[in-house]
């Protein structure tokens, strides 16, 4: 796992993760954040969710984290599973694209993209 580009954010972003996110993101054509949340399901009893968001749907009920000109927007609700997650990248054959290490999860299904708390 790579260093995180600051360790006081509630939600870090190593360096390989957020290249690949800017990388997805110039894909779209346009200037998006990156949504980060929680929901109920999967094998652990939440599953993590994440996706591109255009920057116009950030609420007072979000918290941003500002990565070099990228945002990484999450709920407060979410926030409060999330807090310390570090989203990392890798481009491995096997076990590749993003992982995601909670210090808040118990338990943490063998794929790595649900958890239970």
């Amino acid at each position: 796992m790579t260093q995180a580009t600051e360790s006081k954010r509630g939600i870090q972003l190593s360096e390989a993760a957020l290249r690949q996110v800017k990388l997805l993101q110039e894909k779209q054509g346009k200037a998006l954040c990156l949504r980060v949340g929680v929901r109920q399901g999967g094998c652990s009893g939440m599953s993590y969710m994440m996706d591109f968001e255009d920057p116009s749907q950030i609420t007072d009920h979000d918290d941003t984290f500002d990565y070099d000109g990228f945002k990484i927007v999450c709920d407060r609700k979410s926030l409060l599973y999330l807090y310390g997650l570090m989203l990392d990248y890798s481009d491995s054959l096997i076990g590749g694209g993003f992982q995601f290490t909670n210090p808040n999860a118990n338990a943490t299904c063998g794929c790595g993209k649900s958890f239970g708390v």
